[in-house]
């Protein structure tokens, strides 16, 4: 039934391969990558080098990809009716296994019959008849349980039912689910068996109760971890939203020359790795005859900026291949025209003269040092993994530390491709200017802020910590930095504006956040990216893009709707040394200021503090504008 479909978007997403999907009459689990339909003909490979290579150096040592070389990205299966959506071809399996029944007249109020899929009649299986000879409509059962690794199984409700009732573990008798409320709160819920046996489902949450986890993969042919599990089972509630956390890295796709030039300043990367400026790539040029052929056609300005990004790291490959930083250098070169103004290019923006975005000299505008114009982008989207119960902490470059707190799962047994989509769209990128941030990191107001901050990350690496999960300081290191965290509140606040000036949903507005070090420079540079792409119409209409002619007036706008929170002063005078969990990682931040959808934020509506951009009834002095 067509509204039943989902688009590509939400496939490469929360409805991956190891997700749970409720259907009107069913719930099933989205089956692994060896189930879909890999003709020729039902997908279209994606062609995006830089994000191939990337995800093999990430990769290469873990147990989600089979192949040494680059994996080929390819669409999910398609619906010839509209490649927008995804084709039937992708096969699910019922799950969970166990069902409850509705009940029947003349049956106790509140009670209801525990039954297995097998028991259900064929062929629809959709209904339970009893001894009774009554026909019972049933349900899935609302609970199963899983681990941190991603495995996920049925709970063994006649086990757990009878572990504390010796003699009876083999005990066949018909279990009852009994709600003693309205609430659905698993205190007031029960299981029971007709033996005697009874389990309150508040027990299961206790720290194995449900045993050990069996490492079962129920969406890789309903196969088993080869490596095993060290962890005991964890209840989880079915649509609860931390049954799938997916590990999604996204990359702007540059002018195909940008590969090129850095494939180019890579081959004779001997000769070029000793020039600290312009002037010593012209000298190269002039000396050295093999240089000046190599990189014939492409200015000295490009050819240094690359060669700044790539001296960053001892490791040429891996820097040239950094997404971030290659858009960056890209975004924020300075070009009056970047890329090509064609209809079918990859990447066409225009940096604005200042003189379009700021008129009249605003001095709120002082802290901004560039403005560009992204009239066509294309974004490439590739899902890799995914966990349940935690998402897996996010660093540099948009993939997790392997190994801190959880385990990504694999998507197949063993994948040589992964599943991607490419969508188009448009969106504004800007530069914040150096002096200006220097100048705010050196006011003590702001220093003693940041350190404010940074005990609020030492007290969630503590709980963390203390719950047994191994987990480092490089999972929250670079978002600590003042600079990632004032350049995440400013994109919230921009976000938030630009869905009120342009008229696009915010919910498909996102953010990318540069920190370029640069070379001998005192703070680094700082860009931020606001667009949106789609598959669809969203993303085509330029609304973005003609934000840039009143950028003015939508800063100052966002600026003043942060100075003063639904939620203040609790807001303003938020604590996070004295928080929990996550509230520990932001400052005056909440879901009447800076928090937006999940689906925009590159870092789960953390590292936020909205007294890092103006002064609020709070903290002041603080304020970068």
């Amino acid at each position: 039934m067509a509204e039943n479909q989902i688009r590509l978007s939400q496939l490469i997403g929360y409805y991956g391969p190891g997700a749970m999907v409720d259907l009107p009459d069913r719930s099933v689990l989205v089956m692994g990558l060896d189930h879909w339909d890999q003709r020729s003909g039902a997908f279209r490979p994606i062609e995006e080098l830089r994000l191939s290579r990337l995800l093999r150096l990430r990769l290469q040592d873990d147990n989600r990809l089979a192949t040494s070389g680059d994996p080929q990205l390819r669409t999910p299966p398609l619906d010839l009716r509209d490649p927008r959506r995804v084709s039937p071809k992708i096969r699910a399996t019922i799950f969970p296994r166990w069902f409850v029944c509705d009940t029947a007249p003349g049956d106790p109020p509140d009670r209801r019959r525990l039954v297995r899929f097998q028991q259900l009649e064929a062929p629809k299986r959709l209904d339970y008849r009893g001894d009774d000879g009554k026909r019972r409509r049933v349900s899935p059962i609302r609970f199963v349980c899983g681990c941190e690794d991603g495995h996920l199984q049925d709970v063994d409700w006649r086990r757990v039912v009878h572990q504390n009732a010796p003699g009876r573990e083999g005990c066949q008798e018909p279990l009852w689910l009994e709600d003693g409320g309205t609430t659905g709160d698993p205190r007031q819920t029960r299981v029971y068996c007709e033996c005697g046996a009874s389990l309150s489902l508040n027990d299961l949450f206790q720290p194995g109760r449900l045993g050990q986890c069996r490492a079962e993969w129920p969406w890789i042919d309903n196969g088993r971890d080869p490596d095993g599990c060290r962890h005991m089972l964890r209840l989880l509630t079915r649509s609860a939203t931390n049954t799938y956390f997916p590990q999604v890295t996204r990359v702007i796709s540059l002018p195909a020359s940008v590969d090129q030039l850095a494939e180019l300043v890579r081959s004779v990367w001997s000769a070029l790795q000793t020039c600290a400026s312009v002037e010593d790539v012209k000298l190269a040029r002039r000396f050295n005859p093999q240089v000046a052929a190599t990189l014939e056609g492409y200015p000295d300005e490009e050819v240094w900026s690359r060669i700044a990004v790539m001296r960053r790291s001892d490791d040429q490959e891996d820097q040239a291949e950094n997404p971030r930083l290659a858009e960056f250098a890209m975004l924020a070169s300075g070009q009056p025209v970047i890329g090509t103004p064609t209809p079918d290019a990859l990447l066409h923006a225009e940096t604005l003269p200042r003189a379009t975005w700021d008129p009249g000299n605003s001095p709120i505008l002082k802290g901004i040092f560039s403005l560009v114009a992204v009239h066509r982008l294309r974004e490439v989207a590739c899902l890799y993994g995914f966990t349940r119960f935690e998402p897996a902490p996010v660093i540099t470059e948009e993939f997790e530390d392997v190994g801190l707190a959880v385990r990504g799962a694999p998507l197949a047994r063993n994948p040589t491709w992964l599943p991607a989509v490419e969508q188009f769209g448009e969106g504004l990128f800007l530069t914040l200017d150096r002096d200006a941030l220097q100048g705010w990191r050196e006011r003590p107001q702001v220093q003693e802020r940041i350190a404010a901050l940074g005990v609020g990350a030492d007290r969630w690496l503590q709980q963390r910590r203390q719950r047994g999960e191994n987990i480092s300081d490089r999972a929250i290191r670079d978002q600590l930095r003042p600079e990632y965290l004032l350049a995440h509140s400013l994109a919230h606040a921009l976000i938030t504006e630009v869905a009120i000036d342009c008229g696009y949903p915010a919910s498909s507005i996102r953010e990318r956040i540069y920190i370029s070090e640069g070379l001998g420079a005192a703070v680094p540079a700082v860009g931020i990216l606001i667009y949106t792409a789609s598959a669809g119409n969203q993303g085509t209409l330029g609304g973005l893009v003609e934000v840039s002619r009143r950028f003015a007036q939508v800063l100052e706008n966002a600026l003043e709707r942060q100075r003063l929170c639904s939620g203040d002063p609790v807001c303003a005078d938020h604590n996070p040394a004295a928080a929990a969990d996550d509230r520990a990682l932001h400052g005056a931040a909440c879901h009447g200021c800076l928090v937006i959808a999940e689906t925009s934020c590159e870092a789960r509506n953390l590292f936020l503090d909205r007294a890092l951009l103006i002064d609020t009834v709070g903290p002041s002095g603080v304020g970068f504008f």
